[in-house]
């Protein structure tokens, strides 16, 4: 049998405040949720995205700690095109959201742009450059 990446996990501070960013990205996190210690939904494509509180972490692995200095994984979102990733990037912007790189059209023939999401991970918002 050969392994197969099945979901990614994010670890948050904050229930609410990430599953409220992950909402605006357009997956489909059941209502309510918010109060739950661990959430998951599917994607489209069957990836699953999960998350857990700090608390359920530390539960099971009493010497973790939030990483410091940058990540090692990070999320990006396709939009339809160039206009969509500005739109987005300003959408969360104008919510409130950190916004890390705004939009710029990348040498790899991308329109790129990164925002945070409540807990500091870089989420990438891209399409192909018209």
């Amino acid at each position: 049998m050969t392994p197969r990446l099945d979901c990614v996990s994010l670890v948050t501070a904050d229930m609410a405040a990430s599953l409220a960013f992950y909402r605006r990205l357009g997956l489909d996190i059941p209502e309510g949720a918010e109060q739950a210690p661990h959430v998951e939904t599917v994607t489209p494509g069957g990836l699953r995205v999960l998350w857990d509180t700090e608390e359920v972490i530390r539960s099971f692995d009493a010497a973790w700690a939030p990483p410091v200095g940058g990540e090692r994984i990070g999320l990006a979102f396709r939009c339809d095109g160039p206009k969509e990733v500005d739109a987005v990037y300003a959408e969360l912007t104008g919510a409130g959201y950190r916004g890390h790189l705004p939009p710029w059209d990348a040498a790899w023939g991308q329109r790129y742009a990164v925002v945070l999401d409540p807990d500091g991970l870089g989420v990438s918002l891209f399409a192909d450059a018209a």
